[in-house]
């Protein structure tokens, strides 16, 4: 099978849809298939490049920030130079189906007009909803993704690829998509990553010693603003005194900081910034408790990671998530509501204070991660798909 794989966001761009989309092409390569991925441009990254297996094409372009973007930069490529050579890498290569990464994205939309010239299935994995906790950006983004991007998104007919519930039950609503043609494959995680985390070298270079440490993990957004987080820190501080609060992660939204030097407790915060993807597990090894998933927001690609890490999560998430897998209260996570600031503190001491109950849900959440979130079990049905895919789109 040929797969072109289509996602602005891929390494060395950090981000969740940017690993799991190499992750999941890497595997579909070891697997025999011929797959070629094309992206937007990088700093220091080369325009073209063979890598696992992989040939990946980087477009030029350019990622300005915006606050309606969280601050990120979103990677433009549509040009005609551009359009014109994606038309030719992807009629060179003349694939079985086209895998977009991300509906909002110009590659996307540039990939699409070619899949409906050729006749050629599209899957289209929807990582992110776009949706924002402030009215007016919530507003001008829900206008643009039920005029633009739901057309654009049904002008390819595709297969979608839903990562969890809360994306399963918004693709339906915001673009109408077939309840038959939304497929629920979640996030993968490649478990092998973090069975050799060195904790030490991290609590070395951090200065926390043998203190309690909190991680939170990823880029901090205001989806994942890390305000509950310092809000629960006094009531968490009056009873693990000596706790570490350590964030790891771009910091687009700074707000946490500011509010923790209102609280008096940014002594026992620690912000290091963005770290390369292989020292995560060394971040991993070195916490006792991850928690960054706490607006009911969902729970990320990061957590799911913390979990194969056998590192004990707290989030607000709900239970029923991933239609794939369910989060049980003191088994494989431990479960707060949003906005309790005084039960989201508890649970965090309940597991400092508890290293049976810290070990109980560690090794559940590995057993929930091997069982139903396996990078092998997640390319399986992306293959799967991607035969349904072609088999319908035959004549």
């Amino acid at each position: 099978m040929r797969i072109a794989v289509v996602n602005a966001f891929f390494p060395p761009r950090a981000g969740g849809s940017a690993h799991l989309s190499e992750a999941v092409a890497r595997h579909c390569a070891e697997a025999g298939h011929e797959v070629m991925v094309i992206t937007s441009s990088f700093p220091d990254a080369p325009p073209e490049e063979t890598v696992g297996g992989l040939r990946v094409v980087r477009l030029p372009g350019f990622a300005p920030t915006s606050r309606l973007a969280f601050n990120y930069d979103i990677p433009f490529a549509a040009s005609p130079r551009n359009i014109r050579r994606a038309f030719r890498l992807l009629d060179e290569f003349a694939p079985d189906v086209v895998h977009q990464h991300g509906q909002f994205f110009d590659l996307t939309w540039m990939s699409t007009l070619w899949a409906r010239r050729r006749h050629v299935p599209v899957v289209l994995s929807v990582h992110t909803r776009l949706i924002s906790p402030s009215r007016l950006h919530g507003g001008v983004m829900a206008a643009g993704d039920l005029t633009v991007v739901r057309a654009l998104v049904r002008a390819s007919r595709p297969w979608v690829v839903a990562v969890d519930g809360p994306v399963h039950t918004y693709v339906r609503a915001r673009y109408g998509i077939a309840e038959d043609h939304v497929v629920d494959i979640p996030v993968g995680v490649e478990t092998d990553r973090f069975t050799t985390g060195d904790g030490a070298t991290v609590r070395d270079r951090l200065g926390i010693g043998d203190r309690p440490t909190i991680l939170s993990l990823g880029h901090v957004i205001p989806l994942r603003d890390r305000l509950a987080l310092v809000e629960a820190m006094p009531r968490i501080l009056e009873k693990v005194p000596d706790v570490a609060v350590v964030v790891v992660g771009h910091v687009y939204d700074d707000r946490f900081e500011r509010r923790a030097k209102e609280l008096g407790v940014d002594g026992s915060l620690i912000v290091t910034g963005a770290v390369p993807k292989h020292e995560v597990p060394d971040f991993a090894a070195a916490a006792d408790v991850e928690a960054h998933d706490l607006q009911d927001l969902g729970f990320g690609t990061a957590s799911l990671e913390m979990l194969a890490a056998g590192v004990p999560v707290v989030t607000t998430a709900l239970p029923d998530n991933y239609p794939t897998g369910r989060l049980v209260d003191g088994e494989n996570v431990l479960l707060a509501r949003a906005g309790d600031l005084r039960g989201i503190a508890d649970a965090f001491v309940r597991l400092l204070d508890d290293p049976a109950l810290r070990r109980q849900v560690g090794e559940g959440g590995r057993r929930l991660i091997e069982e139903r979130f396996s990078m092998e079990a997640v390319t399986a049905a992306h293959l799967d798909l991607y035969e349904r895919a072609i088999a319908e789109n035959r004549p």
